[in-house]
């Protein structure tokens, strides 16, 4: 009888995250400076109209709104991810030095070589799985030990953190434009960026929510693991490979928001409990709804003036950060 509670409370849960993400996407459309009605919208969405505020909706709004969801999503699962195989809900890609390495590398290649700004998703991938590999040999010992892991993670996301600021300085003259990246936000998103993080997106989703049995195999400790035929390390290894690729393809589109992987699966996790295979369906959902809903106030609370959706998040999320550390504290 227990069981089946628990169960309908998961499903239920996910039932009510669709639902909220459906009316979060359509609100995100609807909302701006330029007032659009839902029926515009789901004249747009079906193609019937050819109405004024049809470019606003197709061109701007549209790719802003799913750039957005996979963020959010992307974010929330490498967050789960990254809890999961360090045991650990403080974990998450800024904190152990995921997005501060793909955020350099993406920044990097704006500044240097701006005309490539195409392989942007590359270079954030490429810089993520660097910080990954780093934070690895440095946490390694006889095998990988959670606590390890962030104190290497916290220390490579700060080197990171300053080589982002080095090329601020040496590149002056080109900051600006990037400046609104590395506040974190979706302004200027065009069908372009929705190009660049849906392949990855794709990929890192089906692959992270294949992976629910290693995650939950994980939770139980090492040896056990082991006995269940899991190799540990090679699959803490792929873990936190797709929990790279998924911060990556985030940061490429949506600059360095922070908190979302650490927000999110932590709530679901009090919601739907530890089990992966509804938790990461879970933190997915409601990580997209999330993001897409802070993106829709950040730019209408202040309208006309945008608050970029990364500081909105920060003043969102710091808070909520220390009140789990000092939970953590007094348990």
């Amino acid at each position: 009888m227990r069981e089946d509670k628990r169960l309908t409370r998961r499903y239920l849960t996910l039932l009510v995250g669709v639902g909220l993400l459906a009316v979060t996407l359509f609100g995100g459309i609807a909302a701006g400076a330029v007032p659009v009605t839902l029926h515009e919208v789901a004249d747009v969405l079906r193609g019937l109209t050819t109405a004024e505020n049809y470019r606003i909706i197709y061109y701007i709004r549209l790719p802003r709104v799913f750039c957005a969801a996979l963020t959010g999503t992307n974010l929330a699962l490498a967050g789960c991810i990254l809890q999961g195989i360090l045991r650990n809900p403080l974990a998450d890609p800024g904190i152990i030095g995921v997005t501060a390495g793909a955020g350099l590398a993406a920044m990097a290649l704006m500044l240097i070589t701006p005309e490539l700004t195409y392989f942007v998703p590359f270079a954030a991938f490429g810089g993520a799985v660097l910080a990954s590999l780093i934070v690895f040999m440095l946490a390694w010992e006889h095998g990988i030990h959670p606590l390890r892991l962030i104190l290497a993670g916290v220390a490579i996301a700060a080197f990171f953190g300053g080589g982002t600021a080095a090329l601020s300085v040496f590149f002056s003259d080109k900051i600006q434009g990037t400046v609104s990246w590395m506040a974190g936000g979706f302004a200027g998103d065009s069908w372009r960026h929705v190009l660049m993080i849906l392949p990855y997106s794709c990929v890192g989703i089906i692959a992270t929510l294949c992976s629910y049995r290693k995650l939950n195999a994980l939770q139980l400790g090492d040896d056990v693991a082991a006995s269940l035929g899991i190799k540990v390390e090679r699959t803490r290894f792929f873990l936190l490979t797709l929990a790279a690729l998924l911060a990556a393809s985030a940061v490429s589109v949506a600059g360095l928001l922070g908190f979302v992987g650490l927000i999110v699966p932590h709530i679901m996790r009090l919601i739907v409990g530890s089990d992966f295979e509804f938790l990461l369906p879970a933190s997915a959902i409601f990580g997209a709804a999330l993001v897409v809903f802070a993106d829709m106030t950040a730019r209408t609370v202040f309208s006309p003036v945008e608050v970029p959706v990364g500081i909105f998040l920060s003043f969102l999320g710091a808070p909520f950060f220390l009140y789990l550390l000092k939970r953590r504290m007094h348990t």
